[in-house]
């Protein structure tokens, strides 16, 4: 009774985990920050609401929301404008949005290995294949150009891109990143540029595809950058005539972004907010402590996440992704299942350090203790 489209799809293996979890259950198995929202912006939502901004707002999102986000790209671009700019409703709308609008049905498009959860499918609710290229554990998660040419057909239309990367932590360097441009645009491909953790850099720099190319979308978030994951609200950065193009699509999911939200929001970019900068701070600290809980467990091996707030280790344990998640879950230990993020994910487990100190080194006992009797079967 259901469209085939629906058959091709699963709900994912973080959903999966977490909605199964005990009563409660460690959760670092959900990419969450476990802060509120910075004041200011809490404040301004608030005034929003009562001041009468409760109704409906241009379909591309609020002007002046879209040219404060514009801002942001003119070191890069100078003429970035606010039509450049959509406003969606959250970087999963995003995502897709730019899916919807740029794979037609027998179009193939290279999507990262592992890579988000989302990717594959937004491909294939498009009638799209999605081909996965391998993000390579010994070189850090860099992607190796020559397997992506192996990769590439007369069908292929787009390149996902995703730095700071979600399952790995890895991030792309600045000539990975211009290799990459210069592979798309030989290739004639689109990049989709996920780059919603960009304020979550450890190691190197971030860089953008924006200003590198006139074929590229970037998908973006506030979700993590302002710890309002429950509010929904992100935004696409595009060329100009292609903007035209996603909001078209935007609008036929949505209409339009929650008005009182991007108000808030504004108010958050034109305050910057220290609770941001306190909980980046944080993300660094709590990242050096998993990293190096997780080294000294029996049977795990992590390559230390350059950016984002998620750890990857590899283990040597009995038994597939699933099942020792499962067995985790069953201790009180929320985590996801590496395979969840495609087949190279196999052997491994995401944790996310977007948790309490106290909770992670909870989980890491708990990790510790599976790990001593896993070794001893």
């Amino acid at each position: 009774m259901v469209a085939q489209r629906v058959r091709e799809v699963e709900i994912s293996g973080i959903r999966k985990m977490f909605e199964a979890a005990p009563p409660n259950a460690i959760n670092l198995g959900l990419g969450e920050p476990d802060f509120d929202p910075p004041k200011v912006i809490v404040d301004a939502l608030c005034d929003a609401v009562r001041n009468g901004m409760n109704h409906y707002g241009p379909s591309a999102g609020l002007p002046a929301l879209r040219e404060k986000v514009a801002e942001r790209y003119h070191d890069r671009v100078p003429d970035t404008s606010r039509e450049n700019i959509i406003i969606t409703g959250s970087g999963s709308e995003g995502l897709m949005t730019a899916a919807l609008t740029l794979y037609d049905p027998g179009d193939e498009v290279l999507v990262p290995d592992p890579g988000f959860v989302l990717y594959a499918p937004h491909a294939r609710l498009a009638g799209a294949t999605p081909v996965p290229y391998p993000l390579d554990e010994s070189r850090g998660y860099q992607p190796d150009l020559d397997e992506l040419a192996k990769r590439v057909t007369a069908r292929t239309r787009a390149l996902v891109v995703n730095s700071p990367s979600n399952p790995t932590g890895g991030v792309f360097s600045k000539a990975t990143i211009e290799r990459l441009v210069a592979f798309a645009e030989a290739h004639e491909l689109t990049i989709v540029s996920d780059e919603v953790y960009e304020e979550m850099v450890y190691e190197g720099q971030f860089q953008s595809v924006w200003g590198l190319t006139e074929r590229a979308v970037v998908v973006h978030s506030f979700s993590k950058m302002f710890a309002m994951t429950g509010w929904r609200l992100g935004f696409l950065v595009a060329p100009r005539s292609l903007a035209v193009e996603l909001n078209k699509l935007h609008y036929h999911i949505m209409a339009c972004p929650s008005t009182p939200a991007q108000a808030a929001v504004l108010a958050g970019l034109n305050a910057e907010p220290e609770e941001s900068r306190e909980m980046i701070r944080e993300f660094r600290a709590r990242r050096e402590l998993i990293t190096r809980g997780l080294n000294r467990i029996p049977g795990l091996k992590v390559v230390p996440p350059a950016g984002a707030f998620y750890a990857f280790p590899r283990f040597s344990w009995p038994g597939t992704s699933q099942e020792i998640a499962g067995s985790l879950l069953q201790r009180g230990l929320i985590t996801t299942p590496g395979d969840a993020f495609g087949t190279l994910g196999a052997g491994h487990l995401r944790l996310s350090f977007a948790a309490s100190r106290e909770n992670l080194r909870k989980g890491m006992g708990i990790l510790r203790t599976y790990a001593r009797e896993a070794l001893a079967a």
